[in-house]
């Protein structure tokens, strides 16, 4: 990449630091600025995202470690670079910037060959770190398309199990895809969350038939012996330990519990419910309403989006159905494409 190809975002509550880095880095890198920390996460989401973040630590409101500890733990940004830029240079105080996974330390007062020269070097670090990335993932195609047939077999067995049709998986899986992929999401992570969300319901291998199959209500006693398909599904997976299979787990664990916190199994809420989660669960209930059940005929799509709209902010997180509502085009082509 060309140096002017790269996006910098500066951030600093203090005008005169920020036009210091600006005058020293604009004629090299495409420059945007934040003089807080909130205003910098949305500029961070924001497309094109930045290629490397210069952070102040001392900050009013949200200091640069709280905004570092957001970036890392947010998947939209948690790869890009950030470097802090500060007066603050006690050896616990870069000790706690690594630990939450800043690459490196400018101390004010600045040097101009300095900033120049730790932004290119980490830069070309983290475009090697693409670069390589994208040659294991070619070198890996093959493995990782056997591993998605596999775990598809796992989760259409499940649906056989529930309404005789694995096509459920299928779209429910393209839906969060688009949804990911339309919040700018780095790709990896979408394709994590297209191949782990065919398992969500695999528990349900667990639960008894008479229940499954109901065409009617269940009685509160068979609902709870429903609700037991999340623990099923995650004693299915054991305790493996992959990218594929932990966030699998999360999903499973995750994505029948509710914005408001009324849902199961452990009544989180919120952001605290993981974002593959929260994407499933819009992804699955679209699905469901919209495909014929043993206890209900399918939906017009129109009322399924309704659905999804008047139970935004308290069944799913209402930025997200937003989100999802603007993908309708793509939304249907998948249901006409994969249809039972």
């Amino acid at each position: 990449m060309k140096e002017k190809d790269f996006n910098l975002l500066i951030v600093d509550d203090t005008p005169a630091n920020i036009d210091l880095l600006s005058g020293i880095l604009l004629s090299e890198y495409n420059i945007k600025v934040a003089t807080n920390g909130s205003l910098a996460l949305k500029l961070a989401e924001q497309s094109p995202k930045p290629d490397l973040i210069l952070l102040d630590v001392i900050m009013p409101q949200m200091d640069g470690y709280e905004v570092c500890t957001l970036l890392k733990s947010n998947p939209v940004t948690a790869t890009i670079p950030v470097i802090f830029v500060t007066a603050k240079c006690e050896v616990e105080d870069e000790t706690k910037g690594f630990d939450i996974g800043a690459v490196d330390y400018i101390v004010k007062p600045i040097s101009p060959p300095v900033v120049k020269s730790r932004v290119a070097t980490h830069l070309a670090l983290h475009n090697q770190r693409r670069t390589l990335e994208q040659q294991v993932h070619l070198r890996t195609q093959e493995i990782r398309e056997n591993q998605l047939e596999i775990i598809s077999c796992l989760g259409r067995a499940a649906e056989f199990k529930d309404n005789e049709t694995g096509m459920h998986v299928v779209r429910m899986s393209h839906y969060s895809r688009i949804l990911a992929e339309a919040l700018n999401i780095e790709q990896k992570w979408c394709q994590l969350l297209f191949e782990a969300s065919p398992m969500h319901d695999i528990g349900k291998i667990g639960v008894a038939d008479n229940i499954l199959k109901k065409n009617g209500s269940l009685t509160p006693e068979e609902w709870e012996h429903m609700k037991e398909h999340v623990n099923y599904g995650v004693q299915i997976l054991g305790d493996h330990k992959s990218e594929l299979i932990d966030m699998a787990r999360q999903i499973i664990e995750y994505h029948h519990e509710k914005w408001d916190g009324s849902g199961y199994p452990k009544g989180v809420l919120g952001e605290e419910i993981p974002l593959s989660a929260r994407i499933v669960m819009i992804a699955d209930v679209f699905d469901a309403l919209t495909s014929d059940r043993p206890y209900k005929e399918a939906w017009p799509v129109e009322e399924a989006f309704s659905y999804l709209q008047e139970h935004a902010g308290t069944h799913f997180d209402r930025k997200l159905v937003d989100v999802f509502l603007t993908q309708k085009a793509k939304i249907l082509d998948v249901k006409a494409r994969f249809a039972a």
